[in-house]
């Protein structure tokens, strides 16, 4: 039976992915200088307007106004006939310190101040409460669902082609969305292709359609991928002259769905941009991933989901599981007991394996925080210690 499967990406020119951009430049240039500061960046753009907001404990300087602007001019907001321009934009700020209660629960977690423990890895407890979750399939070479791996490819082959300038007309907003035809659990076809980019305003929509379809979609899919009866909805509401926060208002952490699987399965927890890694909204999401993809790489399971839950200032989580949907080589019992036995899902220990004290955030703010190459997360080096804890 044919099942439908959509998933959508944005390019770092859209607003709320400008808004994370800015946000994870400022964890960037602040983690660089201090690894224990505390950093939760919110950032709000709109018409010539930048306002970042948020807590942030560092003893580390950043000047804002001059980071913000180098970052919306790397986008490519450079002129102010765009409707945004990174050398006139004001910049304004409203940035406090850290809760001094929530920093007293990450500092000496639980474990320490009620249980006593003097183990190293229990001495940093989680920033917030919440749910995580990771995923791996095999639909893809990147272990990641197909609809959201096409819908990333297209967003980066829109933003390759304007600033190489294949197609000098376009400009730094555009969105796209997939959708795939599924038998069962194999992906067999693309049934629509939906691409939405902002241009200038003499580019006929003939034109564009003509070119979005031969030098992005065409580029982009692999031809086996695309059928005579597949749709192409390209800037589908007609003109997008007006783009990027002149059309509409950006903020931190609006595209969440965009940022991981694409709506595949659940996603928990908050939004990732901005936060530093004491908080599990990011790192025990990270972790998830890492989890899950050496799970499905050590051919424990065809496809696998984690999910980690924890509580505020609480270095171990409060529940772990492993879900394979029926494709473990082991029962989903015995997979979450494996897992447990080989990963240290800990907020200091994530910290540490996975090297998450560094300023390699900014790269994460588009296309995807997952199923790209670069990443710790991504890594796929935990593999023997699986199969050998599961007997294999």
């Amino acid at each position: 039976m044919l099942r439908l499967v959509t998933s959508e990406s944005v390019t770092e020119g859209h607003p709320d992915k400008l808004a994370d951009r800015i946000s994870d430049a400022i964890l960037d240039a602040i983690i660089s200088r201090d690894t224990k500061a505390r950093v939760a960046a919110e950032t709000l753009v709109k018409t010539g307007m930048v306002l970042v907001a948020g807590e942030i404990s560092t003893k580390a300087y950043v000047h804002l106004p001059d980071l913000v602007r180098k970052t919306v001019k790397e986008v490519g907001y450079t002129r102010a006939k765009f409707g945004f321009d990174g050398d006139t934009c004001a910049v304004l700020s409203a940035i406090d310190e850290q809760s001094p209660d929530i920093a007293g629960g990450v500092n000496t977690s639980y474990e320490v101040r009620v249980l006593g423990s003097t183990e190293p890895y229990d001495q940093v407890g989680a920033g917030d409460q919440g749910l995580m979750f990771g995923y791996a399939t095999r639909e893809t070479e990147e272990l990641m669902p197909l609809p959201i791996t096409l819908a990333h490819k297209l967003t980066m082959r829109l933003a390759e082609v304007r600033k190489s300038g294949v197609l000098p007309y376009l400009r730094p907003d555009g969105k796209a969305q997939v959708t795939v035809a599924y038998d069962g659990d194999k992906p067999l076809y693309v049934e629509t292709v939906v691409l939405s980019a902002q241009h200038a305003p003499e580019v006929d929509q003939d034109e564009i359609r003509e070119d979005l379809i031969e030098q992005v979609i065409r580029q982009a899919i692999p031809a086996a991928l695309l059928r005579e009866e597949t749709r192409y909805l390209i800037n589908p509401s007609g003109r997008f002259v007006l783009g990027g926060p002149h059309g509409d208002a950006g903020l931190t952490g609006r595209k969440i769905i965009v940022d991981t699987y694409g709506g595949a399965v659940p996603h928990g927890g908050g939004a990732f941009s901005g936060k530093d890694p004491t908080k599990v909204d990011r790192s025990g999401a990270y972790y998830a991933r890492y989890m899950a993809k050496n799970i499905v790489a050590a051919g424990l399971a065809e496809r696998a989901l984690v999910e980690v839950a924890y509580a505020i200032g609480k270095a171990r989580p409060v529940g772990l599981r492993v879900e394979s949907y029926g494709t473990g080589k082991l029962d989903d019992e015995r997979l979450t007991a494996v897992t447990r036995q080989v990963f240290d899902p800990r907020p200091l220990a994530i910290i540490e394996e996975l090297e998450l004290l560094r300023p390699i955030y900014t790269a994460t703010s588009a296309y995807g925080h997952f199923g790209r190459d670069g990443f710790p997360w991504e890594a796929t080096d935990r593999v023997a210690d699986l199969q050998r804890a599961a007997g294999a």
